[in-house]
């Protein structure tokens, strides 16, 4: 079609895939302003909330490199509907039903986790990723992941509106009307017909072999360790600023107004990025914005709470929020090719899963030890200058395969 839409199954695949990841993320981002219904209507405490954020993010991680393995073999569309399913179970579960306890754990921790291995980031981003050369994929895989900034700056301002107007029960079943709308778009995620820019040796590789290739190789080792401090970060900010505000004195609203700064200049932070990933060192990029993180977080907490505190943090680290995927999934293609890219991209997000586990239980842990949250941001304050040094020593360069049949 031109320089940027090599066919147009690559711009039906990409217009789906931002209509999924904005359905799921954008829902995703919603369930920490449940924390004071929950902890009212259902008796929850802050630390078997931040558990059931924490197993969500688990369960997220591990379903995600198992659906990435079905999606390419046998299409993303068939894994994205399948998880769809699976996600209206979750939330039917949250106000229907048994939803206490282990319960409460099941519905919003473990179906839903599954659900968003399969809807959200993964799968989406990198199917996309395989519809386009690595010229123009940072920039396509950008674009879905602004679409999640959009849900990430509509859906909490929505939802907040819904909690304070209906009650959370309503704004969940509410929910299920976006869920349903999910699974007719998953439906046009078509797969690829052809690898692009791979030689005879790279369609001919196996998995197992790829996923031994992978470990192998240095680069990705530090990928999958750096991916670990985005997910503790953006959980716990995600899970607990709500709580947090609350805590130094502010009102609701200004927790929702972090997240829709953080969803809207997101938007600007994932385009951004993924344009600066077609002309820089994507390595580079990466090692530059966990900086840039440790920086957001330090003026957030030391700083006085005030309105004017809120508005900077949320446009200071929406615009770092997602920018880490369109570099760290451009770096596993660039790097190992697209034929197994769902899978290696899963495997890389599963370890950013562990780190959201952390991120979603040690924010209510400390919070209910010491009746803070600061010791959690001390720790994501030291991941982020890990992850600067780590990102660094990546080679990007292309592994060349030998084709064994000449």
């Amino acid at each position: 079609m031109n320089k940027f839409f090599p066919n147009k199954l690559a711009l039906v695949v990409l217009i789906s895939a931002c209509s999924i990841i904005f359905i799921s993320m954008g829902l995703r981002q919603t369930f920490g302003l449940f924390f004071d219904a929950f902890e009212k209507g259902l008796g929850i405490t802050r630390t078997e909330f931040g558990l059931a954020i924490g197993i969500q993010m688990l369960f997220w991680g591990v379903f995600a490199p198992i659906f990435g393995f079905l999606a390419d073999r046998l299409g993303g569309n068939k894994a994205v509907f399948i998880g769809f399913i699976i996600f209206g179970i979750g939330i039917y579960l949250l106000f229907s039903g048994p939803n206490t306890g282990v319960f409460f754990q099941i519905g919003l921790g473990v179906l839903v986790g599954i659900a968003l291995g399969a809807t959200a980031i993964g799968v989406p981003v990198s199917e996309v990723g395989k519809h386009f050369p690595n010229e123009s994929r940072t920039m396509a895989t950008g674009i879905v992941t602004a679409a999640a900034s959009i849900g990430y700056f509509l859906s909490p301002l929505l939802t907040k509106y819904s909690l304070e107007n209906f009650d959370w029960e309503k704004t969940l079943m509410n929910f299920m009307y976006f869920i349903v709308f999910g699974l007719i778009v998953s439906i046009f995620l078509f797969p690829t017909k052809n690898i692009i820019n791979s030689s005879q040796a790279d369609r001919d590789q196996t998995f197992s072999s790829a996923i031994k290739e992978a470990f192998s190789h240095k680069g990705y080792v530090l990928l999958v360790l750096g991916f670990f401090v985005c997910g503790f970060q953006i959980t716990l900010v995600g899970t607990h600023v709500p709580g947090y505000m609350q805590d130094r004195g502010m009102d609701g609203w200004s927790a929702t107004i972090i997240l829709a700064l953080i969803g809207f200049f997101n938007i600007f932070g994932t385009l951004g990025m993924g344009y600066l990933g077609t002309k820089y060192k994507k390595k580079n990029l990466l090692s530059i914005l966990y900086a840039l993180r440790a920086v957001s977080i330090c003026v957030f907490i030391f700083s006085p709470p005030s309105l004017l505190n809120s508005i900077i943090f949320g446009i200071t680290f929406g615009l770092l929020w997602l920018s880490t995927v369109p570099p760290t999934n451009g770096i596993v293609a660039q790097i190992f090719g697209t034929k197994y890219l769902s899978t290696l991209f899963g495997i890389v997000f599963l370890c950013h899963q562990f780190g959201a586990f952390a991120g979603a239980f040690l924010g209510g842990y400390f919070f209910d030890l010491y009746g803070s949250y600061d010791n959690a941001w001390y720790i994501a304050i030291a991941l982020s200058i890990f992850a600067t040094i780590v990102h660094y020593p990546i080679d990007e360069a292309k592994l060349v395969r030998i084709d064994k049949t000449i």
